[in-house]
């Protein structure tokens, strides 16, 4: 039985590592596979959709039920989903394999977080972050390794659902120690964020930013190939800049942001989207390309981190309730943006299409100004730091 708190630890590092490398496998293996942009769109869709289900499900599981026991079970699911990926060319097949890898991803999202909180208590923050730059590390090292084995993609995603299976073996020896409690049901969820203008505010905001942050892992290596020349090697090379770039962005904006300035940066990050990704998608700028790719995953990176963490100052009293919901809507902007481009990829073309991503972006950061006229400060607790509230 494992009980080190060292290695739960790291096997929440690792399982995150690995969310990452499954987020990125559809983008990844895309023009290997011989994806057209609809079929990705659909592909993406159909994963956010299983990560929409199981992510809410999860974390409210994981207040009643033994979290490594709810890893191993989500562990076990994603190693089937990436051990039958695109095994045949049916596309209803593997948009059943591709949401059931996002329902696995989901179980990682949903409660390892709450099992670094149950080990670390007030440290838990500090591993929380860690934990969430794992999954840009992940999923910039899938394409690279794809690289590094030749463009042998199936040999790729096979060897990360063999992995993931040990972690299931890893969480089935795991024990911890957590009190058995009573969750809130999903009704009950779902009220409180009917109630709260600003969480409703920030959970459409994370529809625009998730959204455009899943459907550029999915499109990015296409658009690069068909628009810009570049072949299958210097493609899968910009797809890892864009999330080396987000990485950076992660750990920048955690130097730069305090409690009192989370509205501002969150603000002042998702603005520049509107450029970059405008400037990525419709500037050809030749061998500078790669710049682009990098702003553009340096300014994405920051507005979905800082929205969780803004959730849960504004209210403290439910934070894992406002946390669960704008994960929620994350896998609905996965669901939403993916599958609009790939309508407009259909009915027009793909440079068209493209289009959704600085507008969606402009979508967000409108409806995070309105939530951020609704944010004030409130006088602190004695001892504590600078609070805010929601008017």
């Amino acid at each position: 039985m494992i009980k080190n708190i060292k290695a739960i630890t790291a096997s929440c590092y690792v399982s995150m590592f690995f969310l990452g490398v499954s987020a990125s496998v559809v983008g990844a293996a895309a023009r290997n596979i011989g994806l057209s942009p609809y079929q990705i769109g659909l592909l993406l869709a159909a994963q956010n959709i299983g990560f929409m289900a199981s992510v809410f499900l999860s974390g409210t599981l994981s207040d009643s039920y033994d979290k490594p026991r709810i890893l191993m079970i989500g562990s076990l699911i994603l190693s089937a989903g990436l051990l039958a990926f695109y095994r045949t060319q049916l596309l209803w097949v593997n948009m059943v394999v591709i949401l059931l890898i996002g329902a696995g991803m989901a179980t990682y999202e949903g409660v390892t977080d709450p099992l670094l909180v149950d080990s670390h208590g007030e440290r838990a923050t500090f591993h929380i972050n860690i934990n969430h730059f794992f999954v840009n590390f992940g999923a910039a090292m899938m394409p690279l390794y794809m690289i590094f084995l030749r463009e042998d993609w199936q040999r790729a995603v096979a060897q990360a659902g063999f992995a993931v299976l040990v972690i299931a073996a890893v969480f089935g020896a795991t024990r911890v120690k957590a009190a058995r409690k009573r969750a809130a049901s999903y009704a009950e969820r779902f009220r409180i964020l009917a109630r709260e203008r600003v969480l409703l505010l920030l959970a459409l905001a994370m529809v625009a930013a998730a959204g455009v942050e899943l459907g550029t892992m999915g499109i990015l290596t296409t658009y690069l190939m068909e628009l810009r020349g570049f072949s299958q090697v210097t493609s899968k090379i910009g797809l890892v800049v864009f999330f080396l770039g987000m990485a950076v962005g992660r750990i920048v904006a955690g130097f730069l942001t305090r409690k009192g300035g989370i509205v501002r940066y969150t603000l002042g990050f998702l603005g520049v989207c509107i450029f970059a990704f405008a400037a990525l998608y419709f500037v050809d700028v030749g061998g500078f390309t790669y710049v682009t790719i990098a702003l553009a995953g340096l300014a994405l990176s920051a507005p979905l981190p800082l929205m969780l963490a803004l959730a849960g100052l504004l209210y403290p009293n439910i934070a894992g309730t406002a946390m669960a919901a704008l994960k929620l809507s994350a896998g609905l902007g996965g669901v939403i943006v993916p599958f609009l481009m790939s309508l407009v990829t259909k009915a027009a073309s793909l440079e068209v299409a493209l289009a959704v991503f600085p507008a969606v972006c402009l979508a967000g950061f409108m409806t995070l100004l309105v939530a951020a006229r609704r944010i004030r400060p409130a006088a602190p607790a004695e001892g504590s730091g600078p609070q805010l509230e929601a008017r």
